[in-house]
């Protein structure tokens, strides 16, 4: 896995704080968890308050989701980049395939797939778009 990442300055000044990671494969996904808790960490140093302990938790949660997913039905690479903004923090998963995701509906029934039904209940926004190669998933969890 590899990162990179940009950040400094005060909150109250527009500090951009941002990390970004190439994943490979499932055996990763831990990997970009312990990114996100590392990115939260951060975060939590310059903004202090604003985040929420829910927030701690559903970041992990979500980013897992996405790159599960990316990894699961796409060949090769994926990128993760986290990034505050507005107050919030975005989430979004780029990977090869054109194929946006569906929300299926909530069935108790249904054994499995419920990644995305998850994410988008603890969201404040979940979004797909096709880019020239591949297409991007992105997730806005509130910060408070």
């Amino acid at each position: 896995m590899r990162t990179a990442e940009d950040g400094g300055g005060e909150p109250l000044d527009g500090a951009r704080l941002a990390v970004s990671t190439a994943i490979e494969g499932s055996g990763e996904i831990a990997g970009a968890r312990e990114v996100a808790r590392s990115f939260l960490a951060d975060v939590q140093a310059l903004h202090g308050p604003a985040l929420s302990g829910g927030a701690r938790g559903v970041v992990p949660l979500v980013v897992s989701e996405l790159v599960t997913n990316a990894c699961k039905y796409a060949p090769g690479l994926c990128l993760l980049a986290l990034e505050v903004v507005d107050g919030a923090i975005r989430i979004s998963v780029w990977d090869s395939s054109a194929t946006l995701p569906t929300v299926l509906e909530p069935d108790p029934g249904r054994i499995g797939q419920h990644g995305l039904e998850v994410v988008a209940a603890l969201c404040e926004s979940l979004t797909a778009e096709r880019e020239p190669l591949g297409k991007r998933v992105t997730a806005i969890v509130a910060m408070a």
